[in-house]
């Protein structure tokens, strides 16, 4: 296999971003198309609230692009939580073909190469790439769950609540998607 992917004109149509209010208080608040202070996202579980969140961005991505739904064809992202579920359930009132991808910190990244190759193969002419976290979610998964009352140790990491999203195409703009490696391990 060779090391480097080479495509060919797929470009970054627009992008989307909602954040948790950690990240609204941080100095790039200015970058982010939505901030939400509330925690839960107007649901009643961390886990909804992750849903909530990417439900949100895929919708302002839409709204961005001037797309409906039925004009998107493929939905390439994930999350931190078991199945990809918090994915699956924002991506599913859309009714789009969707693949779920799991890499933790890499997701985003597999998700633009994911997206990529199907525009690059002509399999399709549009594509999301999206990847969240939501820091309750995560903190419960896989560190410290919050309703525990455990004590956070001062160099503790912090996840980021957070969701964000591109459309992949070929129309050109400033953004373009020319090359991928897949690392080995």
């Amino acid at each position: 296999m060779r090391e480097i992917i080479k495509f060919n004109e797929i470009y970054v149509k627009t992008q989307a971003s909602v954040v948790g209010k950690t990240e609204a208080n941080g100095p790039l608040r200015a970058y982010f198309d939505m901030c939400e202070r509330d925690e839960y996202f107007g649901t009643d579980t961390w886990e909804k609230a992750e849903s909530e969140m990417a439900r949100r961005t895929l919708n302002l991505l839409l709204g961005k692009a001037k797309l409906n739904p039925e004009e998107l064809e493929l939905i390439c992202g994930g999350d931190l939580l078991n199945q990809c579920v918090a994915s699956s359930y924002g991506v599913k009132e859309l009714g789009v073909p969707f693949l779920g991808l799991y890499g933790a910190c890499s997701t985003f990244s597999e998700a633009v190469i994911c997206g990529s190759t199907f525009i690059h193969s002509g399999g399709v002419e549009n594509a999301v790439a999206f990847a969240s976290s939501h820091f309750c979610s995560a903190e419960k998964q896989y560190r410290f769950p919050l309703e525990y009352g455990g004590q956070r140790t001062p160099t503790a990491q912090n996840t980021v609540t957070g969701c964000g999203a591109v459309l992949l195409g070929k129309e050109k703009s400033p953004i373009k998607v020319e090359n991928a490696m897949i690392g080995r391990i």
